[in-house]
């Protein structure tokens, strides 16, 4: 039997024991190690705010349509972070030279689930690099979705960049902007993770909770403001601060998952009068002006590359490593505790 982890309602988490599912033609049999749970996206489903439970997207309309729910409780194996070795290979592809061979550990996207059968060509290029802890692969598409957001805001040498929210995709943000030569104003309402910031690359940090993030940036700028502003923490009131704290003209990336109403983004003050140039980053796609040259791949295998050469630390970012039977006791944490995780890996045995 497999065992998934399954959103059974708003905050109600069970493990589940499933079939082992069958392997065919074209496939490949990965048995899960680790897999993180995204406090993000993940947490959307857990409370109930996800606006897929609400609405249909319409592919072809690129609109959220109102007729029915995408999405629906139970929501079986969420989660696009896991590391697993490949048990079993569907005999038309055991040759292919291409493919990581039995026994090899892969990353990708299949959901907590300790089991997955694949299509071979999921697996292709997604070999844990050699020498890298295999818990550090799980953060591929996770450190996929912080570099978007970097190649997004276009960071050029010796410019101040500001980021908004530093949990695990705003602490591998700063770290990436400081790889990319820009000097980084960290910002985020919990000391801890402040701390944690200035061991990523952050020249400056600010506690949110005042609420002046934005004026104090542009103290630190001689009234200029920073050239650019990364806000991946998904809060509304953040991103209106981050449009205050850049310069006329400046650039704003929208990299976080915003639920419901805008309440607390006031349009018509600055972004209105300084002219700010406001930039959504989603995983989706890449910035328009990479198109042709980077790809989903790309940014997972040099992300990857750059944890493997010790550059930046993404294994340093977990806090918690829990078995997959505790998987409610996680979630429950991360919605009532947030301060106390920044990654939080399940186990599978």
């Amino acid at each position: 039997m497999s065992q998934t982890v399954q959103i059974t309602s708003p905050h109600r988490v069970e493990v589940v024991d499933q079939p082992n599912p069958e392997l065919r033609a074209g496939q490949v049999r990965v048995r899960t190690s680790f897999s993180g749970i995204s406090a993000g996206t993940e947490l959307t489903a857990y409370r109930g705010s996800n606006p897929y439970l609400n609405k249909s997207w319409d592919p072809g309309l690129r609109l959220f349509v109102d007729d029915t729910s995408g999405l629906r409780y139970p929501v079986a194996g969420l989660g696009y972070s896991e590391v697993g070795q490949i048990v079993e290979v569907a005999p038309d592809v055991a040759d292919d030279p291409g493919l990581p061979p039995i026994g090899a550990h892969v990353w990708g996207i299949w959901g907590h689930r300790s089991e997955a059968v694949l299509p071979a060509e999921k697996v292709r290029g997604c070999t844990v690099p050699a020498g890298l802890d295999p818990i550090a692969a799980t953060f591929a598409r996770v450190g996929a979705v912080a570099l978007n957001a970097v190649l997004a805001a276009d960071v050029h040498l010796g410019e101040t960049v500001a980021v908004f929210g530093q949990g695990v995709l705003g602490l591998l943000t700063t770290r990436l902007v400081w790889l990319s030569g820009g000097s980084v104003v960290a910002v985020d309402a919990v000391p801890g993770r402040l701390d944690k910031a200035l061991e990523y690359g952050a020249d400056t940090v600010l506690d949110a909770r005042d609420g002046t993030a934005g004026l104090q940036i542009r103290k630190l700028t001689d009234g200029r403001g920073a050239d650019v502003a990364i806000e991946i923490s998904g809060s509304y009131a953040a991103l209106h601060e981050a449009i205050r704290a850049v310069a006329v003209n400046g650039r704003v990336v929208a990299a976080g998952f915003y639920q419901g109403e805008g309440v607390g983004l006031r349009l018509g003050d600055e972004f209105h009068h300084n002219r700010v140039d406001l930039i959504c980053s989603q995983i989706g796609g890449v910035p328009p002006a990479v198109v042709g040259r980077w790809d989903q791949i790309r940014l997972n295998q040099t992300f990857l590359r750059l944890a493997s050469d010790h550059r930046i630390d993404p294994a340093g970012l977990v806090t918690h490593v829990i078995p997959v039977h505790e998987a409610a006791a996680a979630y429950h944490m991360l919605d009532r505790n947030p301060h106390e995780a920044l990654q939080v890996v399940l186990t599978f045995p």
